[in-house]
């Protein structure tokens, strides 16, 4: 059975970003882009009539020169020739306002949606991708990358499609009016458009690499003050200056590559095209005083000259800008066409409603980053509904792995998992882990309120529900001798709790979920004797009933589970309850007893 509301996984992490894929998002805005460039187009050619009326404004026939005559308006009037430049301002300024509007309006909304698209890429890409990608690098892609697009769509892209228009408008003008001037103007035009292509193609590989490093000093930096009680205590705050500092200084050596070629490129531009610009009025002046020229469409001329020349100048810089926004957000477009899990993004209507049978079948597995390592090897595993499963066994023995598997965050390298004597391939992946909880060692709130992190569990639980939740994580006693009772904030990560009042809000929330399935990722691990005796009796009414699978290093905790696996080497070594286990000579499980008893 299928659900309507899924994500798709057409696509690779490993595929190259497409420019296809970027112009996407331009697709649903393609109305407003395409009215953003009819009135640039007007906005364009209005302001080319600026040339032609200050011509006519300032110049002079040669003596004795027939006028020649105005089909539509009289401009040898001064008086006229004023008004109509100021209603082909104010024209000009209205075509000006649409094309403004258009392209903001187009801009906000793509951004919008690219925004939307990069967190909804990431929040649905499997944890392997997390285990390949810094957060930092990640949330600087979303928040520096995209922000490059807002000027290159809403300045540098128009900017650089009004200089073409302008160009290509000024040209014909200037070729109606004397062909030979423009034929000179044109002669630098291809050694401009050559090295702009060039300079261009140099940038957006210098821009990549720009936001790569960029996004590694956002990466330290979060990583640092996220870890900040660590860096103090072992005194380090020197070591991460010189490691950001290093970083940051590595952006601005790459920037500077980018800002001394920029000022290269601009000085030849300009000494070529301003050079032309020279020569064109040289030639000019020759042909108005030979009179193949009249003296008000040579000023026309040389203003339509400047023009072009301003414009073709621009483009390159233009261009730059342009290939730098794309080469920097290309690793973002990465990110938008990798691989994402199949997840139904709607409240879960008809749930499983699981025994809680669980079975591992020849179950191997291999993280992908090192697969040269066998984490798990060969686990196979019956548990009955109800039971409660201990993992034991010392640290990298795979028990973090297996409860991994068991929530469906990898895939097994080889073997199969079997949920009430089903394939876990046959279940739709939401649905599966709806029917799971999890209760780590270090618990992560939101930054909202108690109310909030508990109705997280479940988020159409009714007040009552969320109280009998909380009275049986013993969480009830403590929220209500705060000032604000379940409307406390707990602060970024819960930081304004105790590492017990949080482990008691995380059972809360497990308990309004009512599992199948619960997973004990050492729970009680790090506490004192008081929150430890509170939370074990909440996590016991916890249990009941359900299937449990504890990870737990304190074997106090577990003797009366059902039954114990020790894990070593990513294999079972020894499976039993707590008195069989005891029994073993020089038994892995025993000699952990009598280490933690003696």
């Amino acid at each position: 059975m299928t659900e309507n509301k899924s994500t798709e996984n057409p696509v690779t992490q490993k595929n190259k970003a497409t420019p296809q894929n970027f112009f996407a998002f331009i697709k649903p805005y393609r109305i407003a882009f395409a009215f953003g460039i009819f009135f640039l187009l007007l906005s364009s050619i209005t302001s080319m009539l600026f040339p032609y009326l200050i011509g006519q404004l300032l110049g002079q026939d040669p003596p004795g020169a027939t006028p020649s005559p105005d089909t539509f308006i009289d401009l040898s009037n001064t008086n006229t020739l004023v008004k109509v430049l100021l209603l082909v301002f104010s024209i000009q300024a209205i075509f000006s306002f649409f094309k403004t509007y258009l392209f903001g309006y187009f801009t906000a909304n793509t951004l919008k949606d690219i925004r939307i698209r990069s967190f909804h890429k990431m929040i649905t890409s499997p944890l392997q991708f997390f285990d390949e990608n810094k957060v930092g690098e990640l949330t600087s892609r979303v928040a520096t990358d995209i922000e490059l697009l807002r000027e290159t769509f809403n300045t540098t892209l128009p900017a650089f499609i009004g200089q073409i228009i302008t160009v290509v408008v000024s040209l014909g003008i200037l070729f109606f009016m004397s062909p030979r001037l423009c034929l000179i103007t044109l002669a630098v035009v291809p050694v401009v458009a050559t090295l702009g292509v060039f300079f261009g193609n140099f940038i957006k590989k210098v821009s990549m690499e720009i936001q790569d490093h960029a996004a590694k000093s956002n990466a330290i930096l979060e990583e640092s003050l996220v870890g900040i009680a660590n860096v103090k205590t072992f005194v380090n705050e020197f070591f991460e200056i010189k490691k950001y500092r290093q970083a940051v200084l590595t952006v601005r050596d790459k920037t500077m590559k980018i800002v001394t070629w920029e000022g290269l490129f601009g000085t030849l531009i300009t000494f070529c095209m301003f050079g032309s610009i020279v020569f064109v009025i040289w030639q000019g002046k020759l042909m108005v005083e030979s009179g193949q020229i009249s003296g008000k469409h040579f000023i026309s001329f040389i203003l339509y000259t400047i023009f072009v020349g301003g414009s073709i100048g621009g483009l390159p810089d233009l261009y730059a800008k342009i290939q730098k926004a794309l080469g920097a957000t290309e690793s973002l477009m990465k990110i938008l066409e990798g691989s994402t899990e199949k997840l139904i993004l709607e409240p879960i209507k008809e749930p499983l409603n699981l025994k809680g049978e669980v079975q591992f079948k020849n179950v191997n597995f291999t993280y992908d980053s090192r697969s040269d390592i066998e984490v798990l090897k060969d686990i196979s595993l019956s548990v009955q509904a109800g039971q409660q499963i201990a993992l034991v066994g010392p640290s990298g023995s795979g028990k973090s792995t297996l409860s991994a598997l068991l929530l469906q965050f990898y895939q097994p390298s080889s073997g199969t998992l079997f949920f009430d004597g089903m394939p876990s391939q046959d279940f739709e992946l939401s649905k599966l882990r709806n029917e799971m909880a999890l209760v780590p060692q270090e618990v992560i709130l939101f930054g909202g309120t108690i109310k909030e992190n508990i109705r997280y569990g479940d988020l159409n639980a009714s007040e009552a529900e969320l109280l009998a939740a909380a009275k049986a994580a013993n969480a009830h006693a403590f929220i209500q001798q705060f000032p604000d009772g379940y409307d406390t904030y707990v602060g970024d990560r819960g930081i304004q709790l105790s590492g017990g009042q949080k482990q008691r809000i995380a059972i809360a929330r497990a308990i309004l979920k009512n599992p199948s399935i619960l997973i004990l990722d050492e729970a009680t691990s790090s506490l004192d004797s008081e929150s430890e005796l509170l939370i074990q009796e909440a996590l016991d009414r916890l249990m009941v009933g359900r299937t449990s699978f504890i990870i737990a290093h304190r074997l106090s905790t577990i003797k009366g589970c059902d039954l114990i696996l020790v894990l070593k080497d990513g294999q079972i070594s020894e499976r039993g309850t707590h008195a069989e286990l005891m029994e073993v000579e020089d038994g892995v499980y025993r000699g952990l007893s009598e280490l933690q008893y003696s």
